[in-house]
């Protein structure tokens, strides 16, 4: 018997996961995906979301619509980012079901856990400590969000998971040179100094917070992994998704400017703030499923630079 193609939405498609989301999707040929800008469609109106569902005929959603950024973003602007976020994957779930979708994927933060939970980081510590205060209004929502799939699934019978993926970076990350995550905002530094023939770059923080990254297109792997999974299999509230594999910020800049070929001094400031001081997840649930990635972290920033590279060439600037 012929498999019937589904109609997949994927809000937050112009993303750097929700695009590797895309590609994944469309690679496979075998669904219609469905996708809105924000101009054609802002996810903080509920009316407009409400409509675009009841004329759409949806099967299935990727929620990977969110506002997100860096330190200095998050600190910035505490207000916007936990408005928007509970506003947008509010709206979204809401609209699934009561358009009987009942199938979606939420894509949280793995910001979500305490600031000093034990390390690696198991999914049951959620609620367990107090957050960084630094982005602790995105995590409030990425919780809610959570909250809010769990709470549906066991009022109205909906089958709706949830995915908290680790430090992600890769193709269509925001290199903004204030709004950016760590391995865009340093691409894009270390970049401009070779380019400037700087002889130093200085980088927040003592340089010792251990990180783990993950490269975008295994995340997006583990969405459709986990997307696929029986409904018996997935018995968590969410699942973890990283490598399993943890850097230092100091040893991660050198990796980077030697990939960019900066040759200057890398110097780091100890009046601004580190973050959480280590950061690794527990993701042997999805490891034990069958899931794993596959892109080690010297190869994805090697990937990352050359996507930078063509993308301001693109761009017409150095």
């Amino acid at each position: 018997m012929k498999e019937i193609k589904k109609n997949i939405f994927i809000a937050g498609h112009n993303g750097m996961v929700g695009s590797s989301i895309d590609r994944a999707i469309q690679g496979l040929n075998q669904n219609k995906v469905l996708t809105k800008t924000r101009n054609e469609l802002d996810l903080t109106i509920q009316k407009d979301v409400n409509k675009f569902f009841e004329k759409s005929n949806i099967d299935e959603v990727y929620l990977a619509a969110a506002k997100v950024g860096g330190i200095m973003a998050n600190s910035s602007y505490p207000g916007e980012f936990i408005y928007k976020n509970i506003m947008i994957q509010s709206n979204v779930i809401d609209a699934s079901y009561k358009n009987n979708i009942k199938k979606l994927l939420f894509l949280g933060s793995s910001c979500i856990y305490p600031k000093f939970a034990d390390q690696p980081i198991k999914e049951e510590y959620l609620l367990t400590g107090s957050l960084e205060q630094t982005n602790e209004p995105y995590a409030i929502a990425k919780i809610a969000g959570i909250s809010l799939c769990q709470s549906y699934n066991r009022q109205f019978g909906t089958d709706y998971r949830c995915v908290m993926p680790t430090n992600l970076y890769g193709e269509g990350d925001n290199y903004h040179p204030n709004n950016s995550h760590v391995i865009p905002g340093l691409i894009r530094r270390f970049h401009e100094s070779k380019i400037k023939d700087a002889p130093s770059i200085s980088i927040w923080g003592t340089g010792t917070p251990m990180r783990e990254f993950l490269y975008v297109d295994d995340m997006a792997d583990a969405c459709l992994f986990v997307m696929n999974l029986q409904k018996n299999d997935y018995k968590s509230t969410h699942l973890n998704i990283g490598s399993g594999n943890e850097v230092s910020i100091s040893d991660l800049a050198n990796i980077i400017g030697k990939e960019v070929g900066y040759a200057g001094k890398i110097l780091f400031d100890k009046s601004k703030p580190d973050g959480t001081p280590r950061k690794l997840l527990d993701s042997s649930k999805i490891n034990n499923l069958g899931w794993k990635s596959k892109i080690g972290l010297e190869e994805g920033i090697q990937l990352t630079y050359q996507k930078f590279l063509r993308k301001i060439k693109n761009e017409g600037v150095n």
